[in-house]
């Protein structure tokens, strides 16, 4: 029950206005005993996921477990999290304590200083960015949609022995509509994401000793100074993913000089500084105009939109953003002004 409460705690973090949760609350105490209960019988099934589509800017279809299927999933990570965590590479940074994406582009600044030799320029370069180096930018193809249920139990039963933990697991990885794949959305997912592609991470730090590497989910990347050495590892990794039902995406998986900056991240990187994506820039403008609209119908105010927009704020400051950000929050709040005084 202990697990159970802090695992509810997490699960409604930041969400407490939420009509589902209000529900939950109003029989806390009967619903977690509930919950408690068909966990100990082993008689816990999870409910269908809603499903619906977003655009970020890439589609996505993302599927969102019931409330008090996502308590379960945060009172299992609690317990099994732990054990799998001491096992992944350093340089995983995705869904874990005092990683993330900033840690992974400033690991990306050290590995590219390192394979450049402290960013030795090329003869006759034309900036500071024209440096020695390659990087193999890889994307697994589907990743969320391909992940093979059975490959999955697998490596889970490695380090996982207690069978009724397992039959939980099972329910919840084939709370699918098929043998493969894992719902975009769900905690469980991205904790399985990780523990799925540790297999690539062995692979490539031990079988291949490759030193620059860094992966956040399915998105990966190697840093070398020799353009032979990435080829031979994108072939290797290629036949290795074969080996787990997953294959490298054609199209975004490529071998590219250093001085021509990266896409990484939601960014594209170069040696002396970042900027964020063409496309990510199309939607925060797309939604200031969405904001402006909803402003002017009186349907949000200023607080919160400022409150929406500072998401991509945080997100925009791991850039070398100052003089857009200003110029983004200017041209909004000149928007607003001018909304407010036709109303007047």
């Amino acid at each position: 029950m202990k697990n159970l409460r802090k695992a509810y705690r997490k699960a409604r973090k930041g969400k407490g206005a939420k009509w589902y949760i209000k529900e939950f609350n109003t029989h806390l105490e009967k619903n977690l005993l509930q919950l408690q209960k068909e966990l100990c019988t082993m008689t816990y099934k999870p409910q269908p996921m809603k499903t619906f589509v977003i655009s970020d800017p890439k589609t996505r279809v993302i599927s969102a477990s019931v409330f008090r299927d996502r308590i379960v999933h945060h009172a299992l990570c609690n317990i099994i999290e732990p054990i799998f965590d001491k096992t992944f590479i350093y340089d995983s940074y995705a869904n874990r304590k005092n990683k993330g994406t900033h840690a992974a582009l400033k690991r990306f600044d050290l590995f590219a200083k390192k394979v450049s030799g402290n960013g030795m320029l090329l003869p006759n370069a034309k900036n500071r960015n024209q440096i020695y180096g390659y990087v193999f930018k890889a994307d697994i193809k589907h990743y969320f949609d391909s992940v093979d249920h059975e490959v999955l139990m697998k490596i889970i039963q490695e380090k996982i022995k207690d069978d009724k933990v397992l039959l939980l697991l099972k329910k919840i990885v084939d709370n699918h509509a098929s043998d493969k794949g894992m719902p975009i959305g769900n905690l469980t997912s991205q904790f399985f994401a990780n523990v799925y592609l540790n297999e690539l991470d062995y692979f490539v730090k031990h079988r291949l000793k490759a030193k620059y590497y860094i992966r956040y989910v399915d998105d990966f990347i190697i840093l070398d100074a020799s353009k032979q050495k990435l080829e031979s590892y994108k072939t290797a990794i290629s036949e290795f993913l074969k080996t787990i039902k997953l294959e490298l995406h054609p199209e975004k998986s490529k071998i590219v000089p250093l001085r021509n900056g990266v896409k990484f991240l939601g960014f594209r990187v170069f040696y002396k500084y970042k900027i964020p994506k063409k496309s990510n820039i199309r939607v925060l403008k797309n939604r200031i105009e969405h904001f402006i609209e909803l402003y002017r119908d009186g349907i949000t105010n200023k607080n919160e939109i400022l409150e929406r927009i500072s998401g991509w704020n945080a997100y925009a400051m791991h850039a070398n953003t100052y003089k857009f950000r200003r110029q983004i929050m200017k041209k909004m709040e000149k928007q607003m002004n001018k909304v407010d005084k036709s109303n007047v």
